[in-house]
């Protein structure tokens, strides 16, 4: 895709594959960072998606987790917390120390957008969340591992989500939210996704965009149906003075 570049970023042992696009960098300039879900997510399903965000003046990255499409390491050695860090680290290599952030996460990516906003504040103007999950702070720092281990155990007991920390950093964020809702989704039960809702809906200015004939992985949708890509950049975006228009 033109416009757009590649990058790597060594991190705990770990070499993470990037792309970017857009203005170069700067203290004024938003740097919307595009966070991909878990198990067969990858940045590449993301860069249409990032060639939106670039176009519209944004100095716009996305990066694969350790163990997913090009970077190294391995899925079950990951975890909540070192999924936070990574995104951390490439944030505060890539992003000037004062550049505003626009957060994008997909799925799991909903829990790592919201750990953003607890570590930056309010430095982070902008959150997109698309079919997002929010994990017991049990979870934190567990391994994925491979789907039968402790991970899986915590995050499959019925309601356990509901004392999730995310919702309560979703419910004291003040700046910009946008929740994309798919049409169906048998991932993310609908009581999570109300939860989000209303807890993004407490301070943030709040949009919900629900996506009609959409499943759960968002990312894939938007890979390949533009007129809602841009409809999640337009609204995620809105009320940004000095980008460019959607019709630029």
């Amino acid at each position: 895709m033109t416009g757009l570049s590649s990058f790597t970023h060594v991190h705990d042992g770990d070499l993470l594959s990037g792309v970017y696009g857009g203005p170069a960098g700067g203290p004024r300039v938003p740097a919307a960072v595009l966070l991909h879900g878990a198990g067969p997510g990858t940045k590449d399903r993301l860069l249409p998606l990032l060639a939106d965000f670039a176009a519209r003046g944004c100095h716009a990255l996305a990066f694969d987790f350790s163990g997913h499409g090009e970077s190294t390491g391995e899925q079950r050695e990951l975890s909540l917390r070192r999924r936070l860090e990574q995104a951390a680290a490439v944030i505060d290599a890539r992003v000037p120390g004062e550049a505003p952030l626009v957060v994008v996460g997909f799925s799991m990516s909903g829990q790592t957008a919201a750990d953003v906003v607890a570590r930056y504040g309010e430095r982070v103007v902008a959150l997109g969340l698309c079919a997002p999950a929010v994990y017991a702070a049990e979870a934190w720092d567990v391994p994925f591992g491979t789907g039968d281990g402790r991970f899986s155990e915590i995050i499959r007991r019925p309601g356990g989500w509901r004392g999730a920390p995310a919702l309560e950093v979703l419910r004291a964020y003040s700046g910009r939210a946008v929740l994309a809702v798919p049409e169906t989704d048998a991932v993310i039960p609908a009581e999570v996704t109300g939860a989000v809702r209303d807890a993004l809906s407490a301070r943030a200015r709040f949009t919900r965009v629900d996506v009609r004939g959409a499943e759960h992985m968002l990312g894939l949708w938007f890979e390949s149906h533009a007129t809602d890509r841009r409809t999640f950049v337009d609204a995620v975006l809105d009320g940004w003075a000095g980008l460019p228009g959607p019709d630029a």
